[in-house]
């Protein structure tokens, strides 16, 4: 990802591609009526045509009618399918609990053994990305169905990784959850995506994916 990208990041989960697949869907319907409806308002004012047997067509309002229905269906079936696949948690093999903190993340792994650290936001240094780099990664294996728990001590905070496709608040007093799957290995980041207060931008997101056996031999 460039700071020049005007494109979506490239994904690396299932949920994300089958967003980009959605956004490109979608936008091909957008640009096409948008392309149509072009055309008509040229025609209408460069054409000095009138034709008064068309004032009132029933045959054409019927079908100005239908065809946006039929559009509209043609984006809310996939979206919908998108969205109740989101929301599903089929037997996880992993849960990790990320807690927000003013200014930082915790995360804890409870499963087989118990694991915690913290995640703070690094200096400056000169091979680290402004911003965005920690001091200690939260360690994920890929290829894996990872349960993420999400929850805040203090204040609203948002845990963000864009590629992963994962957006989800931590609230104080309550827990969500969301279902995380990584298709390869690699660093992935983001930044809590709530204006949860001074040091709101301070507190980024940084997620190594390995290996499964790295990863058991890392949590032992």
């Amino acid at each position: 990802m460039k700071w020049t990208k005007f494109y979506l990041p490239d994904a690396y989960s299932p949920t994300m591609e089958q967003l980009v697949y959605f956004h490109d869907h979608t936008m091909s319907i957008i640009t096409s009526i948008t392309i149509l409806i072009c055309i008509l308002l040229n025609s209408l004012l460069w054409n000095k045509l009138i034709d008064l047997n068309m004032n009132e067509h029933q045959m054409i309002e019927t079908w100005w009618t239908i065809l946006p229905t039929i559009v509209l269906f043609l984006i809310a079936i996939p979206s919908l399918k998108i969205l109740y696949s989101m929301e599903e948690l089929i037997n996880p093999t992993i849960s990790i609990k990320s807690m927000g903190h003013q200014w930082y993340w915790s995360y804890e792994y409870s499963d087989k053994f118990c694991k915690e650290l913290e995640s703070y936001m690094k200096y400056n240094k000169k091979n680290d990305f402004r911003l965005l780099e920690v001091d200690n990664k939260m360690k994920a294996p890929f290829l894996t169905q990872i349960r993420m728990i999400f929850s805040s001590s203090d204040v609203l905070h948002s845990w963000t990784i864009p590629c992963l496709s994962i957006k989800m608040d931590a609230v104080p007093g309550r827990i969500n959850q969301s279902s995380l799957m990584i298709k390869k290995p690699g660093i992935f980041m983001g930044q809590c995506s709530e204006i949860c207060g001074a040091n709101h931008s301070f507190m980024p997101i940084m997620l190594e994916s390995i290996k499964l056996n790295k990863f058991i031999k890392w949590i032992s």
